[in-house]
């Protein structure tokens, strides 16, 4: 016998000497007491379920008694986990239950196959987790047209009776016991409906009437007998109530108000100690159970691997997903599984539906006894998880703070918590309070506000500028159509209330954006909006995956959402200092060209549909140019891009509606610019630049590959040449893509006149400044010795030289440098002059000057001590460019 079987001996005698119940099932099933003995738990396990009887009443009772037996040996052994003992009872409840509606169908009409009626399972039957003696609960439907009922019967009544009949067989006392206890009130308006429920009934009420709080007990919601078509139809039909993908603080709201509830109706049994109930006590059973299943809830929208109904295997997912800390999941684990082993030793007893710890001291001695402890220790060992559980509760629910409402008091809490200006922002929230802005014209919305603003408002006061941050905090109150789901959001999470308030202080591109579409704050709140995207093409893949089950213009609304909510991540990042401004740069870009890659892609199948296809040919190509070709975009960068297409034949594609090439892909192209730019219901997504095609906005939108390189070829003008050397294909087949950027390349290499290349450049130049003079000082890109002159003077050597072309202008820098055509110095020029544009674009998006306090986020970001040796950097990196760009030619 191993060292566990070495256990039995004496886990068998705690079961005889403390637990009646126990002791009753040994005498009464000797066989099975010599099979766990000898054999083990296990195999008891498996002979207790092996009990043949034609009445299926008693065969079921028969194999409850006997199971109720071998798990409780085998638990007091440690032969069996929590999650062992919790599937073997939920394992037999399924069994019982579907033997159960069988017999109760067959009763009612004799023969039928078991269709048409089913049961969902919820609860802690629902997640695999039943207890020792626990109910379940249940919700029976039916569906009207597939029950079988006798002829001339009222199908609805039969249901009832099945349903009645179906009950009785599991819950009615026999001399055998029982089988499982059954609560069926969680099925909708369970005071005024029948206890079996047509299906399409059911599904309405989950559409229409719902309460936030039914939204939580879906999520441990399976199919658990009977019908399993009809089960899972129910449940597919009822997942986008339980599952939004746009984040529902309301639903929180719920699960606090119960637990809230159920604290004031257990009053009696919230603290620790004699009397305690391990279930609904404070830092008890449930509060495990909501604290995990609220975040279930906020984020399972959105991540589906969230989506596990067991807790143990939800604390796991969160804890995996970034949702809960290491510290945070042990706590809960550690206390689910000894809170969840403790309530079964007090329910072995006396087979008793209880989860208090007895009162009596005599009691409390026989159950510390049963799981072979002193009753002292076995309460030491359960009390310090209750205090670490009930802290994470409260934090859930929140505390009562309110800013005073006294004008003159308010002045002053604003005033110590450091505003410049506390009597104009205690106006302002004076003027919030009158419920004037749409967003708080509702009693919910205003309680919510005045929750969520004591925590806002501290937040905004450890900001750069606080002043200035409330102020554009009241441009979002007042642009927000409904501001309840947000209000409630930021008083759950006060991180988010900080990093709103780096926002409004900082980042005014930013800011303007979420009052637009508060729904971008989701991804903040999961995180999804904050990892790297990766590639390219996990970006496409990721876009793909999510518009795929979706019909073309809901897709591109679901595209849009995901792409803006990456890109205001990405600016959230550089704000809150996550990645440097090069970094977010490649980050744009990734998202941009996955953008691109998915949505060309999607739009090329839908086309196809109606248009066909050219069988032979690459079909179409996208070019992307500018910054997008060298993959450092900026929040605000629009796309620069040439559509091309490969076709080898001038025949018709193949589809129902046939056109030619040239129709064919123009025709494309412009839907393919439209999926990028339009907006719609989900916002505006990309400006798209086609100005650069041949023959500008004169030519076609889209020409075929052998004609744009003849075009380059022969027609080009050399600033044309200048753009394509940061050209780079985004979109389209391998073969085709080579055969443009071959062209590009032997086009760019080619060797050309020195004298008229030199002013068809300069010219260009000073014509551009003719037309688009700087914005202001600080515009980085047209100012004199800014990026347009660097990267005029950086094409005009590569098309001198014929060489050193690539997209990425870092690396075509770091190639002009180490070849002797550009100095040194070129290099931490541009990357300065880019990250502060990258940075400006977010906080002074207009090229204006940028706020005191983002003058002082830009001089840290950027590595400066202030924003006066910033300028000075920035001014030293301009007149270095400007003699760059001054001595073109003199170098070649």
């Amino acid at each position: 016998m191993n060292r566990i079987g070495a256990n039995r001996p004496e886990a068998l005698e705690r079961a005889k000497a403390h637990s009646p119940f126990l002791r009753r099932l040994c005498e009464q099933r000797e066989s099975l007491v010599a099979t766990f003995l000898e054999e083990g738990s296990e195999a008891a396990i498996s002979e207790a379920l092996d009990v043949r009887d034609e009445d299926v009443v008693r065969a079921l009772r028969r194999q409850r008694g006997g199971l109720a037996l071998t798990v409780a040996l085998g638990d007091l052994a440690g032969e069996l986990s929590l999650e062992e003992v919790t599937r073997h009872l939920s394992d037999f409840a399924d069994r019982a239950i579907d033997q159960a509606l069988a017999a109760a169908l067959s009763e009612r009409c004799e023969g039928a196959a078991l269709q048409g009626i089913s049961v969902i399972s919820l609860g802690k039957l629902g997640s695999r987790e039943l207890n020792y003696s626990s109910d379940v609960d249940l919700i029976l439907i039916y569906d009207p047209d597939r029950l079988p009922v006798r002829e001339g019967r009222d199908v609805a009544e039969e249901a009832v009776r099945i349903g009645q009949r179906f009950v009785k067989i599991l819950q009615e006392r026999t001399p055998d016991g029982y089988v499982v206890r059954v609560d069926l009130r969680l099925r909708p308006a369970s005071e005024v409906t029948p206890i079996v429920l047509p299906v399409d009934a059911a599904i309405s009420h989950y559409e229409s009437q719902a309460m936030g709080w039914e939204r939580a007990a879906f999520i441990r919601a399976r199919v658990g007998g009977g019908d399993p078509v009809l089960g899972q139809r129910f449940l597919d039909a009822v997942q986008p109530f339980v599952w939004r993908r746009a984040i529902d603080f309301g639903a929180v709201e719920e699960i606090r108000a119960v637990g809230a509830r159920i604290r004031a109706h257990y009053a009696e049994g919230q603290h620790f100690g004699p009397g305690y109930d391990l279930k609904r006590g404070r830092g008890g059973i449930r509060e495990v159970e909501f604290y995990v299943q609220a975040q279930q809830l906020i984020h399972g929208g959105r991540a589906p691997e969230l989506r596990v109904p067991a807790t143990l295997d939800a604390i796991a997912a969160l804890s995996v997903a970034g949702h809960f800390d290491e510290t945070t999941a042990t706590v809960l684990a550690d206390a689910y599984r000894d809170l969840r082993t403790a309530e079964h030793r007090v329910q072995m007893i006396d087979d008793r539906q209880t989860h208090d710890i007895p009162e009596q001291a005599e009691a409390l001695e026989q159950v510390a006894a049963l799981a072979g402890a002193s009753s002292e220790a076995w309460l030491g060992s359960l009390e310090p998880h209750t205090g670490r559980v009930g802290a994470l509760f409260d934090d859930l629910a929140g505390d009562e703070r309110r800013l005073p409402r006294d004008a003159a008091k308010l002045e002053r809490t604003l005033d110590k918590l450091g505003f410049d200006d506390a009597r104009s922002a205690a106006r302002l929230i004076g003027e919030w309070r009158t419920g004037r802005a749409r967003s708080l014209r509702s009693m919910p919305a205003r309680r919510a506000f005045e929750a969520m603003l004591p925590g806002l408002v501290e937040a905004i006061a450890e900001a750069p500028h606080p002043n200035h941050a409330l102020n554009r905090f009241a441009d979002l109150v007042d642009r927000l159509p409904s501001g309840i789901n947000i209000y409630r959001l930021l008083e759950a999470r006060p991180d988010l209330a900080q990093q709103l308030a780096l926002i409004l202080s900082l980042a005014p591109a930013l800011a303007d954006q979420l009052a637009r579409r508060p729904v971008l704050f989701d991804g903040l709140v999961d995180r999804s909006a904050l990892g790297s995207p990766g590639s390219a093409a996990d970006m496409a893949e990721a876009l793909t995956e999510e518009m795929e089950p979706l019909d073309y213009d809901v897709a591109l609304d679901r595209a849009r959402r995901s792409i803006n909510e990456k890109r205001f991540g990405v600016g959230v990042q550089l704000i809150s200092g996550r990645v440097d401004p090069l970094e977010a740069a490649r980050r744009y870009a990734v998202i941009a060209e996955g953008a691109v890659r998915a949505l060309a892609a999607r739009t090329v199948r839908e086309f196809e549909l109606i248009r066909g296809r050219f069988p032979e040919g690459g079909g179409l190509v996208i070019l992307g140019l500018g910054r997008l070709g060298g993959e450092a975009l900026t929040h605000a960068s629009d796309l620069d891009i040439i559509f091309l297409y490969d076709v080898l034949s001038e025949g018709r594609s193949n589809g129902a509606r046939p056109l030619g090439p040239g129709d064919y892909y123009n025709r494309l192209a412009n839907r393919v610019s439209a999926a990028l730019s339009v907006p719609t219901a989900a916002g505006p997504l990309y400006e798209v630049d086609t100005r650069l095609r041949p023959e500008g906005k004169n030519g076609p939108l889209a020409v075929s590959i052998d004609a744009f390189l003849d075009y380059q070829r022969n027609d080009a003008w050399t600033w044309e040449h200048m753009a394509m050397a940061r050209a780079r294909v985004v979109y389209g087949d391998p073969k085709s893509a080579a055969t443009v950027m071959d062209g590009l390349h032997d086009i760019l290499t080619a060797e050309r006149d020195g004298e008229d290349t030199l002013e068809a450049v300069r010219a260009m130049r000073r014509q551009m400044r003719e037309h688009k003079p700087p914005k202001g000082p600080h515009d980085l890109k047209l100012s004199e010795g800014g990026l347009v002159d660097l990267e005029f003077g950086v094409h005009a050597r590569q098309l001198l030289a014929g060489d050193h072309f690539h997209p990425d202008l870092n690396k075509a820098v770091d190639a002009l440098v180490g070849a002797g055509l550009a100095p040194d110095t070129l290099v931490e020029d541009h990357r300065l002059l880019t990250r502060a544009l990258v940075a400006m674009r977010l906080v002074a998006p207009d090229d204006g000057q940028p706020s005191r306090a983002a003058r002082g986020w830009l001089a840290k970001e950027l590595n400066k001590q202030d924003w006066d040796s910033l300028l000075a950097a920035l001014d030293a990196a301009r007149q270095r460019v400007a003699e760059f760009w001054q001595s073109t030619g003199e170098t070649t």
